[in-house]
């Protein structure tokens, strides 16, 4: 699956896109930050605080424990604000 970085995540990690091979027993978000920050500092560091991270599952919005099975891309971005 392909992953994307947006803002301050995609500084931390070093790259703004990524494909990778979640090993087995990786099925939500919250699964896939807790392998990504398995992965170097870098990661760790940009994933450092999980509540902080927001995630979209291709192109939607979508909460820690949802699933990733069969997804085409994940993104990663900080909170947004609005006015």
């Amino acid at each position: 699956m392909k992953l994307v970085y947006f803002a301050w995540v995609r500084e931390r990690v070093g790259k703004p896109e990524e494909t990778v091979s979640p090993p087995e027993g990786v099925a939500t978000v919250a699964d896939l930050i807790g392998w990504l920050r398995t992965r170097g500092e870098e990661y760790a560091y940009a994933f450092e605080n999980e509540g902080v991270v927001r995630a979209a599952i291709d192109r939607v919005h979508a909460k820690p424990g949802s699933a990733i099975a069969g997804a085409q891309e994940i993104a990663f971005f900080p909170p947004m604000t609005g006015g």
